[in-house]
């Protein structure tokens, strides 16, 4: 559900552009976009890449529509949307906060979070997705740069309708059945890989304690379910900020199905 309120503003422009008035679209695009980020903030709610994103492309997108001709706005609005979200994918992949993750994370123990398997399978799955938003900003423009008439109302030339709307959608599509499929997959397997936690225990606590902080905090971490095994304690912990007293100490840990 929190990809599908990241991804509304794009996509009811993309439902509303070229079947009203280009402000129109852009102005409701914007207003969802807003309602989006303003939500997700109090809630707390993942996804802010996108939703930064999402208001940045469509404030331009709605200068864009009071300032430049019919002309322009039928050749380059869609284009320019596709684009924009190209763009947002991707930064968000280079400073290490690819989109995909920010909601798989939502409801995973810490522990799967970690793992590089999570990660792995986050970062291919939203580089499959940042494809599929470059084909699709590629594809838009080819249009207005081979065909000097292109608009996304015409119907009757297979470049436009094609590389505006078969294409790109085509594309969106693809990339939601690899998201829906691929994880299932990957994710075989996830239980035999270690994961990483911390726990806090006093400085002067003897190796059994330890061990048994171990089990106690990973146990907490598990799913309904299942139960944590393999427990291992690093081999040294690190004293907390204005508490010398007590370390922070790594561990790492496998999960199976709990035996009834």
């Amino acid at each position: 559900m929190g990809t599908l309120i990241a991804f509304a503003p794009w996509i009811v422009y993309w439902i509303l552009v070229g079947n009203v008035p280009f402000l129109t679209a852009v102005l409701i695009a914007l207003a969802i976009a807003i309602a989006a980020f303003v939500v997700g903030r109090l809630t707390g709610g993942p996804g802010r890449s996108l939703e930064i994103g999402a208001l940045a492309t469509f404030v331009v997108l709605t200068v864009l529509a009071l300032t430049v001709d019919q002309a322009f706005m039928e050749r380059w609005m869609q284009p320019l949307s596709n684009i924009g979200i190209f763009l947002v994918a991707l930064a968000g992949a280079l400073v290490g906060k690819p989109f995909v993750r920010e909601f798989a994370e939502v409801g995973q123990p810490p522990g799967v979070v970690e793992t590089d398997l999570f990660k792995h399978i986050t970062s291919v799955l939203t580089w499959i997705w940042i494809a599929a938003f470059a084909g699709m900003a590629i594809s838009s423009t080819i249009p207005p740069i081979v065909y000097g008439e292109a608009t996304i109302l015409d119907t009757k030339t297979p470049l436009s309708f094609v590389c505006y709307w078969v294409i790109p959608f085509a594309l969106l599509g693809a990339a939601a059945v690899a998201s829906r499929y691929l994880p299932d997959r990957m994710l075989a397997g996830i239980d035999d890989v270690e994961r990483k936690t911390s726990f806090v225990a006093y400085s002067e606590a003897a190796i059994d304690e330890l061990y048994y902080l171990a089990q106690q905090h990973v146990d907490k971490e598990v799913g309904a379910g299942q139960e944590a095994y393999n427990v291992k304690v690093g081999g040294s912990g690190t004293p907390l900020t204005g508490d010398e007293s007590r370390l922070s100490w790594p561990a790492t840990y496998k999960v199976r199905d709990r035996k009834r």
